[in-house]
């Protein structure tokens, strides 16, 4: 391990966007980027160890200390280019729900691997297939990771050479809302509900509704209504979490394009007129038996940002 000084006093300033993952039948591929941010900042320390301040989601929940999972990102990348890492003081901002699929973990992930980039700068040049691939290790899929990092719609994909990703703009007329549950869900669960091998017809479902849906989310926003249809993994896990699988429905059948976000039990409506976005909520309302925050954002387009302090100054 080199240890490579990194000035006292140096900082940076992360902002990282919410993401969606499989909009419906894009399992495990498809992914959208939020404009709902967690925020960063990083500063070196002359004393070693980690200590993180969190405010938002998460105070006084999640660590604080080298276990943090921000702090284990940098680290990770620290280690992958041989560096040690320094001592570093870390003032946490989130807003990005956790456990709720609108992925938290991977905006943790990214927003540790883009610290590590803006304090590695000048020393190491980290492009951003290498914060992909990076972010990718750690979450183990780059469904949620990919537009993290790019911003916008993105195609992600594995090769024997690693995770790959291929953004694309999405149509001004799709409007995102996401509906909220205050009941939390496991990633880890939801995965174990999928089965091991799907029906040839279902697969092939899935295939179609995947092309239709980049053909709507990017040109024709009037078919995300059939284009979200899937079968591959919602109707899997639709018993461990009713309500969402019941909005849902109730959603559908009333005409929106509604899926479960990411692993749940979050609810991603995309709508392609903005009225939607009121008569929808207002559904919810009606149906919900508990209580669901309704968040209407924007798609983000930027994706994760890095700037750095003017030394020894914490923004």
């Amino acid at each position: 391990m080199i240890n490579r000084t990194i000035e006292v006093g140096t900082g940076v300033h992360v902002k990282v966007p919410a993401t969606t993952a499989n909009l419906g039948p894009g399992f495990d591929t498809l992914g959208l980027a939020l404009a709902y941010y967690d925020e960063l900042d990083v500063t070196v320390r002359e004393e070693p160890g980690v200590h993180v301040d969190v405010h938002g989601v998460g105070e006084g929940q999640v660590p604080t200390d080298e276990r943090n999972l921000v702090v284990r990102a940098i680290k990770h990348a620290f280690d992958a280019y041989g560096i040690e890492m320094p001592g570093l003081d870390i003032v946490a901002r989130n807003h990005i729900p956790h456990g709720r699929g609108m992925g938290s973990s991977g905006a943790a992930i990214v927003a540790g691997i883009m610290a590590a980039k803006g304090l590695l700068e000048g020393n190491v040049e980290m492009d951003a297939q290498a914060v992909l691939t990076l972010a990718t290790q750690m979450e183990g899929h780059p469904d949620n990771v990919a537009p993290a990092i790019f911003g916008g719609l993105t195609i992600a994909w594995v090769t024997p050479e690693g995770p790959r990703s291929k953004k694309l703009i999405v149509h001004r007329g799709v409007s995102p809302v996401v509906f909220v549950p205050e009941h939390t869900m496991s990633t880890a669960l939801a995965r174990s509900l999928q089965p091991e091998s799907v029906p040839h017809e279902d697969a092939i479902f899935n295939v179609s509704r995947s092309a239709l849906l980049v053909a709507a989310l990017i040109q024709s926003p009037e078919l995300l209504l059939e284009a979200t249809e899937d079968k591959l993994h919602q109707s899997y896990r639709a018993s461990a979490m009713p309500e969402t699988d019941q909005l849902i429905r109730a959603l559908r059948d009333a005409g929106y394009a509604a899926v479960v976000s990411g692993a749940g039990p979050s609810i991603l409506l995309l709508c392609d007129e903005p009225q939607q976005r009121l008569e929808a909520t207002a559904l919810v309302e009606r149906e919900a038996l508990t209580p669901w925050q309704s968040l209407m954002l924007a798609v983000d387009f930027k994706g994760a940002t890095v700037v750095p302090h003017p030394v020894g100054v914490l923004a």
